[in-house]
């Protein structure tokens, strides 16, 4: 296990933790939450021992210490003209050591130390590893001709993939994950879900997304200035506990009162909205959570809201044969997305969907005038005014200059023009106070520069809001303001995001992009998320075996490769099948306490505390029950999903 007694640590002069004591159980899956600063990252870094503690005890087995104990994913951008498939499988250390032994032994000629290094290739499933890598990176997003392709041939995003399924690949008792969804599209993130679901280990997980933190964890650390609690269950678990806390903190009472009539407001007012379209029924949950965390909400110490456009014309956007890509300077064109015709409306809350590299960003670019349509037209409502958000804004930012400078810039440059003092109060309603006006651009944390642009996009009061992976460096505290602040926009939104909670509470209609098109998608995130298993299947049944190393491969290495495919996914299913079954068995034993719970009731006379504790016990059985039947059905459908591939 892992066991924290008493531990402090410090960064400079800021203590990261204060006294922390907390244990964690092989096989538990935790999520690592808090706002950006809190310390999570420092706290991965005292784990793997790049740093050290101030005082107090950290305790982990010794083979948690040893090379493959522990695996992480490398921050740093692989430089290397490695295949992808060999680059992934040196991230199994335990086999990398075994497969050196042997060319060892082999050099020595040393016969005995050869049959060693070979059992231990096999222990290590060195006969199926390279299966095994393949399947990760088809699953990750890799196309079956880039899984040799040299990793220096692919970009930042996909490089960053490369290093996730290198760690995924290593056999480690701990695994520490910081961010991993941040370059998947929604497709690679349900199959890292369910591939983390099956891992046997201890995970720890640093994660701004709520859904893949309630879809894989069951323990929840939240870390808050310098105070690390332990919570028994998933993200939202842990939301619904901390918000009943803080309904109990009579100190923050009539501020919190305040900010939920203003919440209730919201809610009552886009709720009856809500209920007229079957694709937004999602987003009725979704404010329905709302409500029910209103203390959690009201408690964020940060929140803003855009400013009431100028105008609404409607329709905002006629397009009519749309053609999106690229022109190169010869003049040669490369389309990625053709015949778009759509109308774009005011109040619309559009979510685009579709995997990478379909168009998305294309398409919201185009729109944006950020890159020239290549045929057809786009017809603009008098008054139309853009606010478009992308990551590459980020590194657009002049890194010597500071917030206030920025927002001179765009009060002078795009209006409304303003005095500095009111620019200052306006940063300040974006955590940028004091001091950090002046300060530089490049020192700044992903999420203050992200919260920089936002604050620079609010200023120019779009009526049409077209953003592209607007999360990725927020916190969750930030992300819940965000959504707020969309929910009460006025004006139309576009949105772009693999965060599913955003999509969730903020979209009402959703476009698809694939295949070259756009087209409606008639459904929310969860037929959105069967449509992708769906896809899935069909990929799966067109690859039922890993792509041939050589052109020139034969007919025996091809059957061979089929062969470690198919036990690959045998061994996928046999965990599922065996969890599956500890479900049925618990479920009997489950069902068997209820009826006799609900027996009691009947036949004997209980005292009021012996009554409160059956009823208690009930409910708690309930639960359990409605969780292991939810459980069961996601396994089900993935073994399915496997042995539909077979």
């Amino acid at each position: 296990m892992l066991v924290l007694n008493e531990l402090s640590l410090r960064r400079g002069t800021r203590l990261v933790l204060e006294r922390a004591s907390v244990t964690l159980q092989p096989g538990e899956k935790v999520g690592l939450v808090g706002r950006n600063g809190a310390g999570k990252s420092s706290l991965f870094s005292l784990l793997t021992g790049r740093l050290q503690a101030d005082a107090g005890d950290l305790q982990m087995p010794p083979r948690w210490q040893q090379p493959g104990g522990t695996a992480e994913v490398a921050q740093e951008m692989p430089e290397t003209d490695q295949g992808a498939t060999d680059f992934v499988l040196e991230g199994d250390v335990p086999l990398t050591l075994a497969q050196r032994r042997l060319a060892q032994a082999e050099a020595a000629d040393d016969g005995h130390a050869i049959a060693e290094a070979h059992h231990a290739i096999q222990d290590a499933g060195g006969f199926d590893a390279r299966a095994r890598a393949q399947a990760m990176l088809l699953g990750l997003g890799f196309r079956v001709e880039q899984l040799d392709a040299p990793v220096n041939s692919f970009s930042g995003g996909w490089r960053m993939r490369l290093q996730l399924a290198r760690a995924l690949m290593c056999p480690a008792d701990l695994m520490l994950l910081d961010e991993p969804t941040n370059h998947l599209d929604l497709d690679a993130l349900v199959w890292l879900e369910a591939w983390l679901q099956r891992y046997p280990g201890l995970l720890i997980v640093i994660s701004h997304d709520r859904e893949f933190l309630d879809a894989i964890t069951r323990v929840t650390l939240h870390l808050d200035d310098g105070r690390l609690a332990r919570y028994g269950g998933n993200y939202t678990a842990f939301e619904e506990m901390r918000a009943e806390r803080l309904s109990q903190q009579q100190a923050n009472y009539e501020k919190q009162q305040e900010r939920i009539a203003h919440l209730q407001r919201f809610i009552d007012r886009f709720k009856a909205k809500a209920t007229k379209a079957r694709q937004a029924q999602s987003r009725v949950k979704a404010l329905a959570r709302m409500e029910k965390l209103a203390p959690v909400l009201t408690a964020s110490d940060f929140q803003f809201e855009f400013r009431e456009p100028l105008s609404l014309p409607n329709p905002m956007l006629a397009i009519d044969g749309l053609a999106c890509g690229y022109r190169a300077a010869d003049g040669a064109e490369t389309v990625i997305v053709r015949g778009v015709q759509r109308s774009v409306l005011a109040g619309q809350r559009i979510g685009i969907l579709g995997a990478n590299g379909q168009g998305k960003s294309t398409l919201v670019k185009t729109v944006a005038h950020e890159l020239v349509p290549l045929a057809g037209t786009m017809t603009e409502g008098k008054g139309l005014s853009i606010g478009y958000f992308a990551q590459q804004e980020l590194d657009l930012l002049s890194s010597g200059d500071g917030p206030l400078m920025h927002m001179v810039r765009v009060a002078r440059d795009l209006g409304p023009p303003a005095r500095e003092q009111e620019l200052r109060d306006f940063l300040g309603q974006f955590r940028f106070t004091g001091e950090m006006v002046a300060q530089p651009v490049g020192t700044l944390s992903g999420g203050e520069k992200a919260r920089l642009v936002l604050a620079m996009l609010v200023w120019q009061r779009p009526n049409l809001l077209l953003l592209d992976e607007p999360t990725n460096h927020l916190d969750l505290t930030t992300r819940e303001a965000l959504s707020m602040a969309l929910n009460e926009f006025e004006g139309t939104v576009m949105l772009v995001s693999h965060d599913r909670a955003l999509l969730r509470e903020v979209c009402d209609e959703f476009w698809l992009v694939t295949g070259g098109a756009v087209s409606p998608f008639d459904g929310d995130i969860d037929d959105y998320q069967r449509w992708l298993l769906e896809q899935s299947r069909e990929a799966a049944r067109a690859q039922s075996r890993p792509a041939r190393d050589e052109a020139g491969a034969s007919r025996r290495d091809d059957r061979r490769a089929a062969a470690a495919a198919r036990q690959a996914r045998a061994d996928e299913i046999k965990p599922l099948r065996k969890e599956v079954n500890r479900i049925d068995h618990r479920l009997g034993v489950l069902f068997a306490e209820r009826e006799a719970l609900e027996a009691g009731f009947a036949g004997t006379a209980l005292t009021p505390e012996q009554l409160a504790d059956a009823g208690r016990r009930l409910k708690a059985v309930g639960d359990e029950i409605d969780r292991l039947e939810s459980r069961w059905l996601e396994l089900s459908t993935q073994i399915d999903a496997l042995e539909a591939a077979s």
